[in-house]
């Protein structure tokens, strides 16, 4: 097994990255064991028995009880002295006084005898109590040693586990292989679609790919990626409609077919009970049309031509300005017949035109731009609903047949397209935009606000992965818990809650670049550039990641775990993203934080969870194959990740 420290770990190419999975490889230890003493209840400890206060009772005791005994030998003493002075005296013959004395002195001897003897007692017991308190004093000291040696060694190994604790690693990469074909993301919020377009855009533009993001929230969800990709070296180019529609020549360069098929998708966005006969006949109109003004026919020469099919105003007007000629407008008015049944297509070419109007525009102002490995269509907010679905489902269908005319891409995900607000389009334009980007190996990712029956069918479609975010409505979040299992138990770090609960927004708007792209070129200097410190500088989540590390750096090890049941997906954080996806091993579900300044901690890797814990458990059981004998500490801990990510590395 390869070295699997995180200082060697880097972004690879054939990864999609998700977010961040928070894990502990080792477990907290708790607290330091407690240094044993002489007062902890696993020592024994008795009182000293030869104190003070025991003595003096002891012999006060045995005062007590020789009292009686001294008086009496007192009193034999003193009859013994007086018998003998009586005898010296003569007062008493000596033959009397010598019996007197021998027994008064000899109860007086036994007396003291006894004495002595009730002393010698005391002081034995003393002895004896006194040995005994040496011999459980010497008992005790040996238990305390002991226990200290074994504290001392609970320590160190406490300690130990407590460095690979507080030095581990605690947020591994979610990823999926560029095997799948697509990545549907159900459910979220503004600023959660934010995080993780910012993050996904990065790692794909930092491994060499480039990146079209097609943001059809109407909430400016790229520009901290824009910003940073910016910071990066890269230009982006950014369209702003309808406002840079003029500038917007996507499609210009479709065959009549084609582009046909393009405006006749584009009319049905109003139109969600359309079937495929109403599309072919609204493709057999346009294709006429086209037909008579020839190739390279602008959108307001169609509508002009729509015009004069549908007998709406005054063709003259379109033949001064030069969008018809006279030649068309004749051919144009034999197209389908002067019967009672061409009142279908009269009402048809009406429609078409008054829907086609909206982009009367395209590419009317169209510039040569500068390459760029970043491109966003955004939708103006301050413009129309209905306009806003009309351009996104023609860039969304123009892209999809600029992707059937292109090879497949020798690397699979090398150009990766992000939809935001992915079910405002119509599910035929979904279906033919993933079978486009399968085909040609593009990388697809889908963003769902709501779980709409068109939603439903085609998540997951395929080999796609899916994901899901904060989902507000009961509906879908019963729909996606089902969909993820309400068996599996995930965890939460809290650091997650804390920084999603201040998390950046989306205030402001797009600022349009194509209409500067031709000023020049950009003398900003981008050598040595780095991914991370760019990431804190120039995006929003990064700031507030910054601002939030200090106030929760007592959280950083602290999670919880919850069931995937609907009202918890209702709960989740902004950045919470749960990963879902097929493996040959089989079906992996893992809850990840999409928030990009996570790549900015210091405990952050670029490896998955699951591989680094599988390299470190074979590292441990190499070395306990090789030296058992050292194989009693843990296995080595797992450092940083790198300190700088070069953004042009690969490019």
């Amino acid at each position: 097994m390869a070295d699997v420290h995180p200082e060697h770990a880097q972004l690879q190419a054939d990864r999609i990255y998700l977010g961040w999975q928070y894990a502990l490889l080792h477990p907290d230890p708790g607290p330091a064991p407690r240094r044993p003493s002489p007062a902890d209840d696993g020592v024994a400890v008795v009182d000293d028995p030869a104190d003070a206060e025991w003595m003096r009772r002891e012999r006060l005791n045995e005062a007590l009880l020789n009292r009686p005994v001294k008086i009496f030998r007192v009193f034999m003493t003193a009859l013994a002295v007086l018998i003998l002075v009586l005898g010296v005296t003569e007062l008493l013959r000596w033959s009397f006084a010598a019996a007197g004395l021998v027994a008064a002195g000899g109860v007086a001897v036994f007396c003291s005898y006894a004495i002595h003897q009730g002393d010698r007692a005391v002081r034995h017991r003393i002895r004896e109590r006194q040995a005994v308190g040496d011999r459980q004093r010497e008992e005790r000291d040996r238990e305390l040693f002991q226990a200290q040696e074994e504290h001392a060694e609970r320590y160190r190994e406490w300690a130990e586990k407590k460095e690979r604790y507080e030095r581990q690693l605690t947020w591994y990469a979610v990823t999926v292989p560029d095997e799948i074909d697509r990545i549907d993301v159900a459910g979220g919020t503004l600023p959660g679609w934010s995080a993780l377009i910012t993050l996904l855009g990065a790692t794909r533009l930092y491994s060499g790919g480039h990146l079209t993001v097609l943001d059809l929230s109407e909430g400016a969800i790229a520009k901290d990626l824009i910003e940073l990709a910016r910071r990066g070296g890269d230009d982006p180019l950014v369209w702003v409609l309808p406002g840079d529609l003029p500038r917007l020549d996507l499609g210009a360069t479709l065959p009549p077919e084609a582009f046909a098929d393009v405006l006749a998708h584009v009319v049905s966005v109003s139109e969600e009970h359309r079937t495929t006969r109403d599309l072919s006949f609204d493709n057999a109109i346009l294709e006429r049309v086209l037909e008579v003004l020839g190739e390279n026919a602008t959108i307001n020469q169609v509508t002009a031509a729509l015009r004069a099919l549908a007998q709406v105003g005054d063709p003259r007007d379109d033949l001064l300005s030069g969008l018809i000629t006279a030649s068309q407008l004749e051919r144009i008015g034999t197209l389908f017949g002067r019967g009672v049944s061409d009142r279908v297509v009269i009402e048809r070419a009406w429609a078409l035109e008054s829907q086609l109007r909206k982009l009367e525009t395209l590419g009317s102002e169209a510039v040569r731009l500068p390459p760029a490995r970043l491109r966003v269509v955004s939708m103006d907010r301050q413009a129309g609903v209905f306009g806003n679905r009309v351009l996104g489902t023609y860039v969304a269908t123009a892209l999809t047949h600029i992707l059937r005319q292109s090879p497949a891409s020798e690397r699979p995900w090398y150009h990766t397209i992000i939809v935001a607000g992915a079910d405002k389009l119509r599910g035929d334009v979904l279906d033919r935009l993933m079978d486009a980007c399968e085909t040609s190996r593009t990388g697809l990712v889908l963003t769902y606000r709501a779980l709409t029956p068109t939603v439903r069918e085609r998540l997951g479609r395929g080999h796609a992965a899916v994901t899901f975010m904060r989902l507000g409505n009961a509906e879908d979040a019963r729909i996606a818990s089902e969909h993820v299992g309400t068996e599996h138990r995930l965890e939460l770090a809290q650091l997650t809650e804390t920084i999603s609960a201040a998390g950046a927004g989306t205030d402001g708007g797009y600022v349009s670049t194509v209409g500067q792209a031709d000023e020049g070129e950009d003398a900003r200097d981008v050598s040595g550039t780095d991914l991370k410190e760019d990431i804190t500088e120039s995006t929003e989540w990064g700031r507030q990641a910054t601002k939030a590390m200090g106030e929760t750096e007592r959280v950083l090890h602290r999670s919880r775990e919850f069931l995937v049941e609907p009202h918890q997906l209702q709960q989740l954080p902004t950045t919470s993203v749960i990963v879902t996806d097929a493996t040959a091993q089989g079906r992996r579900v893992r809850l990840a934080d999409a928030n990009p300044a996570i790549l900015t901690f210091p405990k952050t890797t670029l490896g998955e969870f699951d591989e680094i814990k599988e390299a470190v458990l074979e590292r441990a059981e190499e070395a306990r194959r090789h030296e058992p004998s050292l194989f009693e500490d843990a296995p080595p801990n797992l450092g940083p990740p790198p300190a700088r990510l070069d953004w042009r590395r690969r490019q």
